[in-house]
């Protein structure tokens, strides 16, 4: 990977650390997503924050909750791009796709929260339109959700399961170690 790539950290905000949001697999996923971010920055990566933003009050991510703000160590730097979103996908309602074209960025790798919601979202749009895209398996994680049958589904499942939807069709899916030796 080069210089035409960016690191794309969608959703690593306070309101996923809300308990209300139930069991949830992957728990180093943040630690991931640090060791991917500070190794992207010492290769001067664009780096670009991705941020749900809601205007509903009942929201856990209202722009004037706590919620809405950055998880400890993910706040960008003053030279980092920061996107706020108020749908699943980071290109809609954005400048992400004028951002990356003006700098002829090619090459998009996404971490972030969660897997079957932003993440699998933006990394479908990403390889739709035609960016070389990754995904970094073990630094993006889901919850427990209830289906349609009222029938309780495990994150775990549902991690695996979205990754599989996204391989070789979307994406190029990954782990952080194959991640940090391709660009080391």
């Amino acid at each position: 990977m080069n210089d035409r790539a960016a690191l794309l950290i969608i959703d690593v905000q306070k309101a996923f650390q809300d308990p209300s949001w139930g069991n949830r697999n992957n728990p180093q996923a943040e630690a991931n997503m640090l060791r991917i971010l500070d190794l992207c920055r010492q290769k001067e990566w664009q780096i670009i924050h991705v941020r749900h933003r809601s205007a509903h009050q009942a929201s856990r991510f209202y722009v004037h909750h706590e919620g809405f703000e950055p998880q400890k160590g993910f706040e960008a730097l003053p030279e980092e791009k920061v996107i706020e979103k108020e749908v699943n996908s980071a290109f809609i309602g954005t400048d992400l796709q004028n951002y990356l074209d003006t700098r002829q960025i090619k090459k998009v790798v996404i971490i972030g929260l969660t897997t079957p919601h932003c993440v699998s979202t933006t990394t479908r749009m990403s390889g739709n339109l035609g960016y070389q895209t990754y995904l970094v398996d073990d630094a993006t994680a889901a919850f427990d959700l209830m289906d349609h049958r009222g029938q309780l589904i495990d994150a775990e499942l549902i991690h695996q399961i979205t990754l599989a939807t996204l391989h070789d069709e979307f994406a190029t899916i990954l782990s952080t170690d194959a991640f940090i030796n391709t660009i080391q």
